[in-house]
């Protein structure tokens, strides 16, 4: 509780001055002004977020939770719980779909263990944060204890710091387990107050039968557990994950120490949302990078005021889609940093503007 905390004291509001310095340059580059559009728009809060008017983005890191969870015993994914540490092991062998778009985006991802359960034992590239072996069922019984949950944050907000003493420049945020679009659908319902049947999809591509039973099994564990809605803490410990407190850990960290967080699809976005509830400034440092598939992603961005920054009909997670927004990030810094000002190309801005 100490350092989640201490975490949420230390995420301040963003530096408004960063934000008019970076537009002044951003019009005084040979275009008219706004014609790059979100291009610009990223490049200024690069500046605004990280309080640099010259950022770099020359370390960047993908986090991959791995995570178990006990609703899949009612039935609600097309694949059984084995597959995770199966994906796990094909991430560590680099090929995945996120290893493929992380070398393509420049950007490391570092796979963690965060509640797989799974004994790995000593597997060379793999983070082991264990901090229990899958959730329980949340139909039957609370998802986690409160401790637990904490451990998940407080897990998030440990790599996150230990990841911005290393020098890293931005985050994404990713995940992987079996069943976890089930937990998000929850989170999303009782933190957006929609019904579970609106924010509720079919994630792997199960059958219209086993949706109906997905969101009977989900309004059951709510009805049963109550999670406060006031509460986020609450909130993920009685319906959530491992993988999704971890994740909600990274970005409050990563807004403590002013480094942008690009949050992935369905599941990275309710990991956002409880950050964001537990610290609503924490939506400054997120990019949204893309709108999936999955129903309830648009309704939790819409809850923060996030807007997407891709809609490319994804739905693999991993962190694929942040680490394809990462590219646009970046191409927006190389605007902002390498285009020509007027006086430098001898252009007349009046002709142009």
């Amino acid at each position: 509780m100490d350092l989640l905390n201490e975490t949420l004291k230390r995420v301040g509001p963003l530096n408004e001055e960063f934000a008019v310095t970076a537009q002044k340059h951003l019009d005084n580059l040979t275009k008219p002004p706004s014609s790059l559009g979100r291009l610009e728009e990223f490049a200024r809060r690069l500046v605004t977020i990280t309080e640099n008017k010259s950022p770099l983005l020359d370390k960047k890191v993908i986090f991959t939770l791995a995570g178990d969870h006990g609703i899949t015993a009612e039935g609600v994914s097309a694949y059984p719980k084995e597959v995770t540490p199966q994906m796990v092991f094909n991430f560590l062998r680099g090929g995945a779909g996120i290893n493929v778009l992380g070398r393509h985006a420049g950007a490391e991802v570092v796979v963690i263990d965060i509640g797989v359960d799974y004994d790995f034992g000593d597997v060379k590239g793999l983070v082991n944060m264990k901090v229990i072996n899958g959730t329980r069922n949340f139909a039957r019984e609370a998802a986690m204890t409160r401790q637990e949950a904490m451990r998940c944050i407080e897990t998030g907000i440990s790599l996150a710091n230990s990841y911005a003493g290393k020098g890293y420049k931005i985050f994404g945020t990713g995940e992987m387990g079996i069943g976890n679009t089930t937990p998000s659908s929850a989170i999303a319902s009782v933190l957006t107050g929609r019904p579970v049947a609106e924010v509720t999809g079919k994630g792997t591509g199960i059958s219209d039968d086993s949706l109906k039973n997905k969101i009977k099994v989900i309004e059951q564990g709510i009805k049963l557990n109550k999670p406060d809605a006031g509460d986020p803490l609450d909130v993920l410990a009685k319906v959530g994950g491992t993988e999704i407190g971890g994740i909600a850990g990274i970005i409050l960290g990563a807004a403590a120490n002013k480094i942008p967080v690009v949050i992935d699809g369905f599941i990275s976005t309710a990991g956002a949302l409880i950050a964001y509830c537990l610290e609503p400034k924490t939506r400054e440092y997120m990019f949204a990078a893309h709108n999936s598939v999955e129903i309830g992603h648009n309704a939790m961005l819409e809850k923060m005021g996030l807007r997407p920054i891709l809609e490319l009909d994804l739905r693999l997670g991993e962190g694929t889609g942040a680490a394809l927004a990462m590219l646009l990030i970046d191409a927006g810094l190389k605007i902002y940093k390498e285009m020509a000002t007027f006086g430098e190309a001898g252009v007349s801005s009046e002709i142009i503007n």
